[in-house]
């Protein structure tokens, strides 16, 4: 039985990285699976970086998800201060807390940039590293690695695996029987 406190801490570098982050926010609600969900910049408060692990651990996470854009150090940041296994979201579009609402900086290089800072963390504090903006997997792979020890996540996990399988042959199914134009055309309206 999965235990009513959160198991899973989200963290995120800044606001903006929320309408990324929110995914796996999602697929962990999904399963059913409590969540703590923070921002702790690596940079602007890296007190609050080294508190938030330690909170982290005194409240028995079991993974934490960190999404970061640009240098994105939140991860590795969080990874060398925790056993904690730490799941790394690589950000591509990012707020700098200009005062325009609507404008928005890409990161320089797609993404590319982030996804580097996070997956090439040196020997002794690693970072499993998800794709740019693929925030849902990282709430997958979080239920994965707690499928280990709370087994009605295994049944869980192996009703999704089986539905995107239907899914996949239902597409299939259409597209077959209606031809690729009319599908293109019903699916991508």
């Amino acid at each position: 039985m999965l235990p009513k406190k959160p198991l899973v801490g989200i963290i995120m570098g800044s606001s903006s990285d929320s309408k990324i982050m929110h995914n796996a926010a999602k697929i962990l609600d999904d399963f059913g699976i409590i969540h703590e969900d923070q921002i702790v910049s690596a940079h602007r408060t890296p007190t609050r970086l080294e508190e938030y692990a330690k909170h982290a651990e005194k409240n028995q996470f079991r993974v934490i998800i960190a999404g970061a854009g640009g240098s994105a150090h939140l991860p590795g940041m969080i990874a060398s201060h925790t056993i904690i296994p730490v799941i790394g979201v690589p950000i591509m579009v990012y707020n700098d807390k200009s005062d325009k609402k609507s404008e928005f900086k890409f990161s320089a290089f797609g993404g590319m940039d982030s996804l580097l800072s996070i997956v090439e963390m040196p020997n002794g504090s690693p970072v499993a590293t998800v794709g740019v903006n693929k925030a849902a997997n990282a709430g997958l792979y979080a239920a994965k690695i707690l499928a280990a020890e709370f087994t009605e996540l295994k049944s869980k996990l192996k009703r999704f695996k089986e539905k995107q399988h239907q899914s996949v042959l239902a597409e299939s199914d259409d597209l077959k029987k209606n031809g690729l134009s009319k599908f293109v055309q019903k699916k991508f309206k």
